[in-house]
């Protein structure tokens, strides 16, 4: 540990003199350190496994050495959540956003009154629990938007009930883009194990993904795969962009897209000095990226990736809300209502979420301040 020049150069952190003693090294190391990274982790819809999950989490010591923390949740709803994993979390209660003062290993919850768990059916779609989301998300975003955190990792939501509830919007990305005045491309990644999928459409109808495909819009995709990548420490991010037609089209046979817009995007976009190649036959495609020659896949929608993503490795997946001037990410599953109530929530992906937005977060300066 002590040899410097072996240990600090993993780390990112600048490299100490080796012949110097121990003590002046471990001084020199600690005053290059950033501070942990303020995460905020927000409750999730209350009648799935997202309160079940806090608990879990927090039960990991690893995630207090990677971030300072503080929940936005109703406390009923975390006690109810405490009381399915039969943890009791140590951790400290305040109501009130000026009483928020973070410390490493002492995470802390901000009591945010919005739903009485008494008042839901657990497993079912509640527009009580869209109202709680809405607001204990967009507290979240509030607080990033003050400079008070430096990411976010929420709990699993339920796009219904945030409908029911009134988002207004095309998703929890579209909704977090407009609360924060951001007008320019955002999209949502998937990563697993390493293996990021990144989209050019995403909540559309099938039937419409053809005319939604551009070449602008392809090499803005591109573009922001190699900005999100680069902020989770890819140094030069390898990109494949995947066909929309099978066989890659076939030469124009069976459709023109890769010919008339993939392609041409494709050329554009390396002149922008993006390590990016394609079109790729989709089926083949992920095997390419499972197998280490690329570092992340674009797709041209939603299921085309999310299909080969999760078959990947379903019960580690991360989603990633790129394109924010914070990471946000969740658990890749959703609210999981067939096994709430049970203690079976599989805490692993929520607990990669944490890792992936402490680590993106802890390289970057607070974007509002």
């Amino acid at each position: 540990f002590w040899d410097c020049s072996a240990a600090l150069s993993r780390t990112g952190f600048p490299v100490a003199d080796p012949n110097r003693d121990r003590a002046t090294c471990f001084s020199e190391t600690m005053n290059t350190m950033r501070p942990l990274p303020r995460i905020g982790i927000v409750q999730g819809d209350a009648c799935g496994i997202g309160p079940e999950l806090l608990s879990k989490l927090l039960e990991h010591e690893e995630i207090h050495e990677r971030a300072q923390l503080l929940v936005i949740s109703d406390k009923r709803v975390f006690d109810a959540g405490s009381a399915v994993s039969e943890i009791k979390a140590n951790i400290k209660v305040i109501s009130a956003a000026a009483d928020i003062y973070f410390s490493p290993g002492h995470p802390q919850l901000l009591d945010t009154p919005c739903l009485d768990p008494e008042h839901i059916t657990p497993g079912e779609v509640s527009i009580e629990a869209g109202r709680a989301v809405l607001k204990t998300f967009g507290l979240a975003l509030d607080l990033a938007e003050a400079g008070t955190l430096d990411g976010i990792c929420f709990m699993p939501f339920n796009k219904g009930a945030m409908h029911m509830a009134g988002i207004g919007a095309e998703d929890e990305l579209t909704w977090a883009k407009q609360r924060l005045g951001i007008t320019s491309r955002a999209s949502e990644f998937n990563v697993i194990e390493g293996m990021w999928n990144a989209r050019v459409t995403s909540h559309i109808p099938l039937k419409d993904v053809a005319g939604r495909l551009s070449i602008q819009h392809i090499v803005e995709a591109i573009l922001l795969a190699d900005q999100t990548l680069k902020k989770a420490g890819y140094a030069n991010p390898r990109i494949a962009v995947a066909a929309l037609n099978p066989h890659a089209g076939d030469g124009g046979a069976i459709g023109r897209e890769e010919i008339d817009i993939i392609q041409p995007a494709v050329i554009q976009a390396q002149q922008h000095q993006v390590n990016v190649t394609g079109p790729f036959p989709s089926d083949t495609l992920y095997l390419k990226v499972r197998d280490g020659h690329y570092d992340c896949a674009l797709s041209m929608y939603h299921d085309q990736g999310q299909i080969a993503i999760k078959l990947l490795g379903f019960d580690q997946g991360v989603s990633v809300l790129g394109g924010l001037p914070i990471p946000i990410a969740t658990p890749a599953h959703g609210t999981a209502f067939d096994i709430v109530g049970t203690n079976r929530a599989n805490v692993q992906p929520a607990l990669n979420a944490l890792r992936v937005v402490s680590a993106m977060a802890s390289d970057q300066p607070h974007r509002f301040a």
